[in-house]
C-alpha cells in the first residue's frame, strides 16, 4: 500500500511538473556550429511571449555540458535580461527512431521463435529420454521371439535416429538464431547511443518593456567538440602537379544531435585564459637538491591531475559564391551543327543557358539553387556563336554547377585564426563517432627528389618539395600516400616550419638502390705515442634503374669533437657540400637513366689509446 502511494505522487509529480514546465518552456533551435580544435560554439534561435514587466524562461534542447562563463545572449532592446541559470533537464522523453522500432519489432519476432526452439529441444530430450527408460525388455511371460526382438531393436534404433536429427535441427536453428538476435541486439545498442537522455536547459530572467513576441539568439561553448584535420596526398607522375584532398573528422558528444546546421571549423582553441607573460629579474642561488626534487614531483602530480581525461582533437560553411568571371570556354559538342541552323533563319532574342555543357531552358534553369552555383560565364557575340552555333546569338550564360563537398567550402583568414565554412546543412549526430568533411581539393606544383641517408636508412624516399605552402593554409595531420593510383602508406604533414618549401615523404622509391660500404682497404689504426689515429673510408653506390633521370639529395656525416683529447679531420669530403657546424655531408646529384655512380669520404679520428670511443 505504502509503495503504491509513493508511486502515485511520484506520478503526479512529474505531471505536475511538466504541466508546469510547458506553460514557460521554449524550445531552442541550433542554427550554426563551430568547431574548434577543442571545443565547439553552439549558436541558438528561439522565440517567446513576453508579458509585460518580469517574465521567466526554460530554455530547452541546449547541450548538457556547457562552459557558462561562455553564455551569451542577444535580446531586442525592449527586453532587459536579468539573469542567465544553465542547469541539466534529466526529464526529456526520448522517442525511438523508426529504424529503431522496426529492430525491437525483429528482436520480439526472433525471441518468439527461440522460445519455440527451445520447447522443441525440450520435448525432444524428454522423449529421448522416455525412449531410453524403457530400452530393457522386462516382464513375466515367456522371452521375446528372435524376430520379435530384432523388430523392437529396429523400432529403437530407427526412432533414436529420428529424435537425434530432429534435434540437431533444432540446435542449428536455435544457433542461427542466437546469432542473429546478438546483431540485432548490438545494431540496437548502437542506434541507442545516438539518441538524447539528458539535455541542457537555461533558466532566463526577463523584464519586458511591452508585451509582445520577441526573437533570441543564445550562444556558447561545450568542451564535447572537436576536429581533426588529415589528407590524401595523391601523385599521378613526376611531371604532373600534387593533389592534395583536405578532409576534416568531426567529433560531437554535447548531448543534442546538430541537425542541417551551418557548419564551420577553425583551427583556434577558446576558452584561452592568461596574460602576455613579462619578463622578471632572475637570480642566481644555490640549489638543494631534495627541495628542487620535491617541487618537480608536485608539479608533475599536479599536471597529471589536470590533464587526465582531456580530449584535444579535431568541417565548415559558405557565405560567398562567385556568380560571373569571364574567361576562355573550351568548345563542347552539342545536338545538331552550325551548319544546320542559318543565322537569318534563327534569331533569339533572349541568350541561352548552358549548365555543365547542356543547353537547358530559361525555366528549368531558374529551378536551380544559387548557392549551388560554381561559376558562371557570360559569352556575347561571336565569342557565343563560334562555340554554340546561331542559337546563341544572343549570347549565352555558361554555368558550373558545384560537384563535391569541397565546392561548398569557403576558407576564411582571420587575425587569429583560420577558418572552414561549409555552406551546406550539415548533420552530425551526438554519438562520439568521427564524421568525414572534404574542405579542398589542391592541385599544387611540386618539384620532386629522391632522399636518403644511408647511413640510417638503406632506401631512398621520394619526396616532394611544395613552394609557396603557406598559401595552402595546411594544418598538422596525418596524410594517406597515394602514388600512381596504388596506396603506399601514410605520412604527417607538419607545415610548422620555417623552410622555402615544404617536403612531403611520398614513399620509399625501391628503384633507386643505394649502398654504403666501409672500404677497409682505405681504412687503418695506428699508434701514434700515446695516442691512436683511425682512418675511416667508406663508400656509397647509387643506382638509378628508372627510365627517367632522378634528383638525389644524398646525406651522410662525419663525428665531431666535443673533447680537446679527441681530434677529427676530414681528409675526403667526395665532393659534398659541409656543414662543419653538424658534421653533415650534402649531395646534389642528377642520376641519369640506369646510371651506377659511386661516391667515397674519409676522415680521421685520433684519440688517447687507453680510451674507448664511440665509433
Amino acid at each position: 500500500m505504502r509503495t503504491k502511494f509513493f508511486l502515485s505522487i511520484a506520478l503526479a509529480f512529474v505531471v505536475v511538473y511538466t504541466k508546469a514546465s510547458d506553460d514557460k518552456n521554449v524550445a531552442a533551435s541550433l542554427k550554426t556550429v563551430t568547431v574548434y580544435k577543442s571545443g565547439a560554439e553552439l549558436q541558438h534561435q528561439f522565440s517567446a511571449t513576453l508579458k509585460q514587466g518580469n517574465n521567466e524562461l526554460l530554455v530547452d534542447g541546449i547541450s548538457s555540458n556547457i562552459d557558462i562563463n561562455s553564455i551569451q545572449l542577444k535580446s531586442p532592446s525592449a527586453v532587459t535580461v536579468m539573469g542567465i541559470e544553465f542547469s541539466n533537464n534529466y526529464m526529456v522523453s526520448t522517442e525511438k527512431s523508426v529504424k529503431e522500432k522496426m529492430l525491437d519489432d525483429s528482436l520480439q519476432v526472433i525471441d518468439k521463435e527461440r522460445d519455440k526452439i527451445t520447447i522443441s529441444i525440450k520435448n525432444t530430450n524428454d522423449l529421448m529420454e522416455v525412449l531410453k527408460a524403457n530400452r530393457d525388455i522386462k516382464g513375466t511371460q515367456t522371452g521375446l521371439s528372435v524376430a520379435e526382438l530384432i523388430k523392437l531393436m529396429d523400432y529403437y534404433k530407427m526412432k533414436q535416429l529420428e529424435l537425434q536429427n530432429d534435434l540437431s535441427v533444432f540446435n542449428e536453428k536455435k544457433k542461427k538464431l542466437d546469432a542473429l538476435y546478438s546483431k540485432i541486439r548490438n545494431q540496437i545498442i548502437e542506434e541507442e547511443s545516438k539518441n538524447i537522455i539528458t539535455s541542457g536547459r537555461l533558466t532566463m530572467q526577463f523584464s519586458a518593456a511591452m508585451a509582445g513576441k520577441y526573437d533570441f539568439v543564445v550562444s556558447y561553448v561545450s568542451p564535447n567538440a572537436y576536429w581533426i584535420p588529415f589528407y590524401d596526398v595523391k601523385m599521378e607522375s613526376v611531371t604532373a602537379p600534387l593533389k592534395i584532398i583536405y578532409r576534416a573528422k568531426i567529433f560531437q558528444t554535447t548531448g543534442i544531435d546538430w541537425k542541417q546546421v551551418k557548419l564551420s571549423l577553425s583551427n583556434s582553441v577558446p576558452s584561452q585564459w592568461g596574460n602576455a607573460p613579462t619578463v622578471q629579474s632572475w637570480y642566481l642561488g644555490y640549489i638543494n637538491p631534495i627541495n628542487a626534487m620535491n617541487k618537480t614531483l608536485a608539479v608533475n602530480n599536479a599536471l597529471q591531475g589536470r590533464v587526465a581525461g582531456l580530449q584535444v582533437r579535431g568541417d565548415a560553411s559558405l557565405d560567398e559564391v562567385v556568380v560571373i568571371g569571364y574567361g576562355t570556354q573550351k568548345k563542347k559538342d552539342i545536338t545538331g551543327s552550325v551548319s544546320e541552323v542559318k543565322d537569318e533563319d534563327y534569331k533569339p532574342s533572349k541568350p541561352i543557358y548552358v549548365v555543365n555543357g547542356s543547353i537547358m531552358e530559361e525555366q528549368e534553369f531558374q529551378k536551380i539553387n544559387p548557392s549551388s552555383i560554381k561559376k558562371m560565364e557570360v559569352l556575347k557575340d561571336k565569342t557565343a556563336t563560334n562555340i554554340y552555333g546561331a542559337r546563341a546569338s544572343a549570347g549565352a550564360i555558361v554555368v558550373t554547377l558545384k560537384d563535391g563537398l569541397e565546392d561548398y567550402v569557403s576558407v576564411t583568414d582571420n587575425t587569429l585564426n583560420l577558418s572552414f565554412d561549409i555552406d551546406l546543412p550539415y548533420d552530425v549526430p551526438t554519438n562520439g563517432k568521427a564524421q568525414t568533411a572534404t574542405l579542398q581539393t589542391l592541385d599544387v606544383p611540386a618539384f620532386y627528389k629522391n632522399y636518403s641517408v644511408p647511413k640510417l636508412d638503406k632506401d631512398a624516399y621520394l619526396l616532394a618539395a611544395v613552394p609557396n605552402w603557406e598559401k595552402l593554409n595546411l594544418l598538422p595531420g596525418d596524410a594517406n600516400i597515394i602514388v600512381e593510383g596504388t596506396y603506399v602508406g601514410k605520412s604527417f604533414i607538419d607545415p610548422n616550419t620555417t623552410t622555402d618549401s615544404l617536403n612531403l615523404t611520398l614513399g620509399k622509391d625501391k628503384r633507386v638502390v643505394i649502398k654504403r660500404d666501409k672500404i677497409t682497404d682505405y681504412s687503418s689504426v695506428k699508434f701514434l705515442g700515446s695516442n691512436k689515429l683511425q682512418k675511416f673510408t667508406y663508400e656509397i653506390t647509387i643506382k638509378n634503374n628508372k627510365k627517367d633521370a632522378v634528383n638525389l639529395l644524398l646525406k651522410d656525416q662525419y663525428p665531431l669533437s666535443t673533447n680537446k683529447e679527441i681530434e677529427v679531420e676530414l681528409i675526403d669530403n667526395g665532393g659534398a657540400e659541409v656543414n662543419k657546424d653538424l658534421g653533415i655531408l650534402n649531395w646534389q646529384l642528377t642520376l641519369a637513366a640506369g646510371e651506377n655512380r659511386k661516391i667515397r669520404f674519409t676522415y680521421t679520428v685520433k684519440y688517447p689509446k687507453d680510451k674507448t670511443l664511440n665509433l
